[in-house]
C-alpha cells in the first residue's frame, strides 16, 4: 500500500470516516478486498456516491485518476463478487455488481456533476476505456 493511502486510511479511522485535504467534505469509504492473485487482504480508500433512497447501497468509481487501465481493486472486487466496507465507524460486508449501459452512465454522470474531477478522468480515458462503476450493497 502506498504511503499516501496509508495516511488517508489512518486519518479516516482517526476521524470517524472524515478525511481532509483534497477529500474535505467528500463521502469516503475504505473498501476491503482480497488480491485475486496474491490472496492478500487489501484496503483501498475511495470516494463514493450514495444511493438516493437506500442507505445500504453505495457506488464507487474505478477511475484510477484517469489512468489507461482499471485499478487492481476493481478486478479483485468483481472477481470475488464481495468485499467489506468501512463507512464512518461501521464495517460491514457487501456484494458487488458492475454496472453497465444507461445505469452505469447515470451513476457516473451524477458523481461527475458533484465532483468534476471525475469528468476530467473520463476525458483522459476517452477511447481507451470506459470507467467502471460498482454498486456495493450491504450483505
Amino acid at each position: 500500500m502506498s504511503d499516501w493511502n496509508t495516511q488517508v486510511i489512518e486519518e479516516f479511522r482517526a476521524n470517524q470516516g472524515r478525511v481532509g485535504g483534497p477529500f474535505e467534505g467528500a463521502p469516503m469509504v475504505l473498501v476491503h478486498h482480497r488480491g485475486r492473485k496474491s490472496g492478500q487482504e487489501m484496503v483501498s480508500p475511495m470516494m463514493y456516491l450514495p444511493h438516493e433512497t437506500d442507505d445500504d447501497v453505495i457506488y464507487v468509481i474505478a477511475s484510477k485518476g484517469g489512468a489507461p487501465e482499471n485499478p487492481g481493486w476493481y478486478y479483485n472486487l468483481t472477481a470475488a463478487g464481495r468485499g467489506e466496507v468501512e463507512r464512518g465507524t461501521e464495517t460491514y460486508p457487501v456484494t458487488v455488481r458492475d454496472l453497465t449501459g444507461e445505469e452505469r452512465d447515470r451513476r457516473f454522470g451524477e458523481q461527475a456533476s458533484r465532483y468534476p474531477g471525475f469528468a476530467g478522468y473520463a476525458e483522459k480515458t476517452a477511447g481507451i476505456r470506459t470507467i467502471p462503476v460498482l454498486e456495493l450493497t450491504r450483505a
